[in-house]
């Protein structure tokens, strides 16, 4: 394909924006920058609606720049690279994640934890290097340097793999970086909502025994036969919880609501590991004691680098992990964004930009 020179044009493109702290989206023209030299073009085709993007488009972080094109889990079909890229090509299935741009010299881009550097660039609502703002995938195309892409493998469905770019390494990375991926391996995952589902199906196909927690009974059902977990506790019922005291290896809690912390202590192992992925907006209530007694552990874990990213995608065509997702049209996000909001979603949506933005415009 004949690349324009660099910087000729920008790219056209059109998708969804919130322009104020109300949230709510409508359609959005703009411009995103030229293809660069080390740049990848590509065709959004799906894109995963995250929690956080409820937090971006409101503003709930303070860190939102108007008008916001939300989106992180952006998959798509290469149109464009340019001269310099190495690893791409046009027709190349790739997508972008959390974020699309970091210093790239501190010693965590050198580690390859790109997530980690405190100059890391969202891909959207954020100030890119050049100054301009950075659009999300609620839109029809992306450009993205390609130490920030991603590639698909074939025989993993675009829209199934949209979620993994940030729920599917949000938990990848904490069961490997903690070591709580070792086959036979017995770990916990509170929470069994977006983030939890899939914590649940990666740490089977690792080979690990698993127990969901959760305040509802009612999900014991949809844990166990579904999903694949090996048991079930009600974090409320506290006969439960002193039958499974000191069983687990560790627990990847994925809640973002207030929630206690000492009976989940109780039910590590010494040396058991005690790791946050949700974030709650009040602090929590931590008690030293039960950790001194055990040499436990409490961490938390954020995403991803791209490397481990990478890894991720490829372990989850490998092994067949893939969230349970509900497709949606375009026009139908602000509906979606109300349901995300009470939980009303099994348990990711992924909008189909592909066959259905064109309809709004």
């Amino acid at each position: 394909m004949t690349r324009l020179p660099e910087n000729e044009h920008p790219n056209k493109a059109f998708g969804w924006a919130a322009r104020d702290t109300s949230g709510v989206l409508s359609p959005f023209k703009f411009s995103r920058r030229a293809t660069g030299e080390k740049d990848v073009a590509f065709k959004v085709l799906y894109c995963g609606i995250c929690h956080s993007d409820l937090h971006m488009v409101k503003n709930e972080w303070g860190i939102s720049l108007y008008p916001l094109v939300p989106g992180h889990e952006i998959v798509g079909e290469v149109t464009e690279v340019g001269n310099k890229v190495q690893k791409f090509k046009v027709g190349d299935r790739v997508g972008v994640g959390y974020l699309v741009g970091s210093c790239d010299s501190c010693d965590s881009c050198k580690d390859d934890l790109e997530n980690y550097c405190p100059k890391t660039i969202l891909t959207s609502g954020a100030k890119y290097h050049d100054g301009s703002i950075t659009y999300g995938g609620y839109s029809d195309t992306m450009v993205a340097d390609e130490q920030f892409i991603v590639r698909i493998p074939e025989n993993l469905p675009l829209d199934a793999a949209a979620p993994l770019l940030c729920a599917g390494i949000t938990v990848y990375s904490p069961l490997k970086y903690y070591g709580l991926d070792k086959p036979g391996l017995h770990i916990g995952v509170v929470g069994l909502g977006g983030l939890g589902h899939v914590a649940v199906k990666f740490a089977k196909a690792m080979g690990v025994k698993v127990t969901v927690i959760s305040t509802s009974l009612t999900k014991k059902k949809e844990a166990l036969e579904n999903l694949g977990a090996d048991s079930f506790l009600v974090s409320r019922d506290n006969d439960q919880l002193q039958g499974a005291s000191g069983t687990l290896d560790g627990i990847i809690d994925t809640v973002s609501a207030q929630h206690p912390l000492l009976p989940l202590i109780g039910l590590l192992k010494s040396n058991g590991k005690l790791v946050f992925v949700g974030a709650p907006e009040k602090p929590l209530e931590l008690h030293i004691f039960p950790l001194l007694q055990g040499r436990k552990v409490v961490g938390g874990s954020m995403t991803g680098g791209l490397k481990e990213t990478q890894e991720m995608i490829d372990f989850a065509a490998k092994h067949n992990v893939k969230p349970d997702i509900e497709v949606v049209a375009m026009e139908y996000v602000n509906t979606a964004m109300e349901r995300l909001l009470k939980a009303d979603v099994k348990y990711r949506f992924v909008i189909d930009i592909g066959n259905t933005l064109k309809a709004t415009s």
